[in-house]
């Protein structure tokens, strides 16, 4: 049961084959089980999710549910939820208790879904293992001495271990892509503005973007039509109008026109997972998809300048946490500089006060025209690289991640870490529409194809990743020793 799309979990519970509350049980009994091997979750919130089951039995048997309506999913632990933790994995929010939900998560609640817990992450969504976490690193359930990802790595281990039908994850520069193809699932992130950020606790305030992870493009699509939407409480919401992302899934591709980045596949790409996309590629030939060569050749620049721009608005975001407010608090200050100092010096991890660091230098007085400044002008030619690129191909392919996922603490310095992220960045400088799906296994472990899309056609990207799924089955495939 709890290998199960949301699709099939929805049509079980409509067929009284179970109930919202038997399911519910089913996924909590698993994650007591199992979950001390992975440390998925932050928080496991049983008693509200048998209430929230009690609920949508209710509306079950009223008829008046939806696809979503008793399905368990887990969120990430940084969407404020009224009366529970949030926490974003850090000691400077470990005692947060937060009084609203996030927009995210009341429009979850609408749906009738259930909330089995929150997600592990990276703290502040910062990293991309998920090693960064106060309450410890999370491990992939393909093998369980490799990473899951980061920093959505809790949700997309949850997905991929059965823990959850569906989680939710945030991606700044390709924390959801990158840890569904590290273990193996389906995870989108919209455009830029699409899904309200309102409530999501920020890293990046111009790159932050919600999205969801599960394990098909249609159950992405199902998620999708709750999570997206304009919110007057947002000011970065776009008010568009959201389409039924689950109407066009079966489109056929006749003559549609996917480009292959050159710079995307170059060295430094797993020679295996060359060969899996290439694979995928000659999927999709039979569906009558063509494959033109593209240049972004601005592409090199992308992680530069993403570790400006992200750490920079970090530096600002982060500016809250002070110790005065809500949040850790230091013992016994004896000043109030000291009171600062060492509360930030003693709720950060080491990660993050890297960041702050670089942030911090690099909007400073002499050096922000030197850099930031920059980098925001590089970030534009990045965009412009796309929109050129989209005058040619109606969507654009490549490698999700360079290899698979790599051994816990395996990367010792930062610079190999952040270049894991080298093929995901450049769509969220450019507020694209970006998604991965499990296009093989390569050393026994998932690895990723990425779509990438125009603004506001996510989706086009998910009827072309779901007709990939009706003829492949890497979707389908289960970690393999998590149980024995």
């Amino acid at each position: 049961m709890h290998y199960k799309t949301i699709r099939e979990l929805s049509k079980g519970l409509r067929d009284k084959e179970f109930s919202a509350t038997e399911l519910s049980q089913h996924f909590l009994n698993r994650i007591k089980k199992l979950d001390p091997k992975i440390n998925s979750y932050i928080t496991v919130t049983e008693e509200l999710a048998m209430n929230q089951a009690g609920a949508a039995d209710k509306l079950l048997q009223g008829g008046n549910s939806n696809l979503l309506t008793g399905i368990p999913l887990a969120q990430k632990d940084l969407f404020c939820t009224k009366g529970v933790k949030t926490s974003c994995a850090s000691k400077m929010l470990d005692n947060f208790i937060s009084p609203y939900d996030a927009t995210v998560i009341e429009k979850f609640n609408q749906a009738g879904a259930i909330m089995l817990g929150k997600s592990n992450m990276d703290e502040f969504a910062m990293g991309s293992s998920n090693e960064n976490s106060y309450y410890g690193a999370v491990h992939n359930p393909w093998d369980l001495k490799t990473v899951p990802g980061g920093s959505s790595g809790g949700a997309a281990a949850i997905v991929a271990a059965g823990f959850a039908a569906g989680a939710t994850g945030t991606d700044t520069g390709g924390s959801i892509r990158q840890p569904a193809a590290f273990c193996g699932i389906s995870g989108i992130k919209p455009t830029y503005g699409r899904v309200s950020r309102f409530g999501m606790i920020a890293f990046a305030s111009s790159l932050d973007q919600a999205g969801p992870m599960a394990k098909s493009a249609d159950d992405l699509a199902i998620m999708l039509n709750a999570m997206a939407g304009f919110d007057d409480k947002d000011s970065t919401s776009v008010n568009k109008e959201v389409p039924d992302y689950t109407k066009d899934l079966d489109n056929k591709l006749d003559n549609l026109t996917i480009g292959l980045p050159k710079e995307y596949f170059q060295d430094g790409l797993h020679p295996e997972i060359n060969k899996a996309i290439e694979l995928a590629i000659s999927e999709y030939k039979k569906l009558g998809v063509n494959f033109k060569e593209i240049s972004l050749p601005n592409t090199s620049y992308a992680p530069s300048t993403y570790y400006i721009v992200a750490p920079a608005e970090a530096s600002a975001n982060l500016s809250r946490f002070d110790g005065v407010r809500f949040g850790y608090r230091c013992e016994n200050p004896i000043s109030l500089t000291d009171l600062y100092e060492r509360s930030r010096a003693e709720g950060f991890g080491r990660e993050v006060q890297n960041r702050i660091l670089i942030g911090t230098y690099v909007l400073s007085a002499g050096f922000y025209d030197a850099y930031y400044k920059k980098a925001q002008q590089v970030r534009n030619l990045i965009s412009r690289d796309f929109m050129q690129a989209f005058e040619e191909v109606d969507l654009i392919l490549a490698p999700t991640t360079p290899t698979p996922a790599f051994g816990i603490n395996e990367k010792k310095d930062p610079v190999s870490m952040y270049l894991n992220d080298i093929y995901t960045i450049a769509a969220s400088l450019a507020g694209l529409p970006a998604m991965s799906i499990p296009c093989g296994l390569v050393e026994n472990k998932p690895v990723g194809m990425q779509l990438i899309g125009k603004h506001f056609n996510e989706s086009k990207l998910l009827n072309v990743a779901h007709k990939y799924q009706q003829i492949t089955d890497w979707h389908t495939k289960i970690p393999t020793g998590l149980e024995a």
